[in-house]
């Protein structure tokens, strides 16, 4: 039924809407529709509608004489999926329309099919108007919240706009190449043969931007470890972190894993490499990666804050430092909307706060893991200053032995005590890196 995937996609968005996080709810989305086209349509439709879900929201509001999100979610929803269709896909008018209206029946809403129709028909007949009233307003011309907007001008006076463009944009399919198993040419050539087009990452020295995304099923050596998918800001975390043989490295927050691969890729001859998450179930996801790598590490089911968890014990003897702590933080994720379009709707204000106390209680707990000369690596997805250079300006403050270490790299930009990635640049996600010397 040729609704059918917009129904699936209106419920999926519903429950969003409602709180969900769509990696979460994304494989029980698409559970029953085998059809690849199926399956692709409705990601299309889920992550389209999202990510510009402020502007047809806004629209919506100048659309309905009573708003139904609160009563009546998925109805809600599937107008968004309509709205998405007509305003951003090149699938015929007759058809947005037809198959949203069936997708109402199909979700039992038969009264719904009625809305959906006359909604759908009035931006066919209005849409240039729409699209102006839209434009004329903040949320509507950002397709961002509000308050994130106001945030994104407030840090980035002069690069707000490309964060935005940034964030309502694809993002591409990045690859990390095991250093271990063969070359990154090497493996480029591997991609040719497969007639995949592919190129060579500008900063990330691992790393292979594919021309079009790709099922990793189809990606040479992709079962065998030679390759997994990470963006290039994420693999830049192994730069920075730099592990030497014989180190002691902990990776708090560590699922699902592509750090802790990565390092163990760059450095196979560690001592040790802890991998910390507080979820038992994201733990397992770290596990699942490092298998298909032919990987080993530590890895504990721990809040990485709760050192007699994991760290200390019950005996006498003083728990053994570490030389190297990277905390990729828990944050807002505002560097990875591209990603998660779903965050523009989950995320609200005062999270941020609580991200920061958060933050702040990994970085003092970690601290006590470090041996003196040890580097504490700390970096996040977020574009915020609260949650980046202010929080470790902050954390500098509070400890006398904590010293700002440099990072000497041809990316980013200096951002306090740290370097700064925005979304987009050279085609990568959003992040912040510092690197902190425990000198005494």
């Amino acid at each position: 039924m040729a609704g059918a995937p917009r129904a699936a996609a209106a419920r999926g968005i519903a429950r969003v809407i409602q709180g969900g996080s769509l990696n979460d709810l994304l494989p029980a989305i698409l559970a029953g529709h085998r059809e690849p086209a199926d399956r692709a349509l409705i990601q299309e439709l889920v992550y389209g509608s999202l990510r510009f879900a402020p502007r047809i929201e806004f629209l919506l509001t100048e659309l309905l004489d009573r708003p139904v999100r609160k009563r009546e979610p998925r109805v809600h929803a599937l107008l968004m999926v309509g709205l998405y269709q007509l305003l951003y896909m090149r699938t015929a008018d007759h058809a947005a329309v037809s198959e949203t209206v069936e997708a109402a029946r199909l979700m039992k809403k038969p009264w719904a099919a009625g809305l959906v129709n006359a909604v759908l028909r009035r931006v066919q007949r209005e849409r240039d108007a729409l699209e102006a009233k839209a434009d004329a307003h903040p949320v509507g011309r950002s397709a961002h919240p509000a308050w994130m907007l106001e945030q994104f001008q407030q840090d980035w006076p002069d690069d707000w706009e490309s964060i935005v463009e940034a964030n309502n944009s694809r993002a591409p399919m990045t690859l990390r190449v095991n250093a271990q198993r063969g070359s990154r040419d090497a493996y480029l050539g591997k991609l040719a043969d497969a007639g995949i087009a592919a190129d060579a990452h500008s900063l990330a020295v691992d790393g292979v931007t594919l021309e079009t995304p790709t099922d990793v099923s189809k990606l040479p050596g992709f079962v065998t470890g030679e390759v997994s998918v990470q963006d290039a800001a994420a693999q830049l975390v192994a730069d920075v972190v730099h592990p030497e043989a014989g180190q002691r490295i902990v990776d708090a927050c560590a699922a699902p894993g592509g750090k802790t691969g990565h390092l163990l890729e760059r450095q196979p001859d560690l001592a040790t490499l802890v991998a910390l998450d507080r979820d038992p179930d994201r733990l397992d996801r770290v596990a699942e990666n490092l298998a298909r790598l032919e990987l080993s590490a530590t890895l504990k089911a721990a809040d990485a804050a709760r050192l007699d968890e994991w760290w200390q014990s019950d005996v006498a003897e003083q728990p053994e430092p570490f030389d190297v702590v990277l905390l990729d933080a828990p944050c807002s994720g505002t560097g990875v909307i591209r990603r998660h379009p779903d965050i523009k709707l989950l995320r609200r204000p005062k999270d941020i706060a609580s991200l920061e106390s958060q933050q702040a209680r990994l970085l003092d707990m970690l601290w006590h893991t470090l041996k003196p000369g040890g580097r504490l690596v700390y970096t996040t997805c977020s574009v915020l200053r609260a949650e980046n250079e202010r929080q470790v300006a902050n954390f500098i403050q509070r400890h006398d032995a904590a010293v700002s270490l440099p990072i000497s790299s041809d990316w980013g930009r200096p951002a306090g005590f740290g370097r700064q990635v925005l979304p987009g640049e050279a085609g990568m996600d959003g992040f912040f890196y510092a690197v902190i010397l425990k000198d005494f």
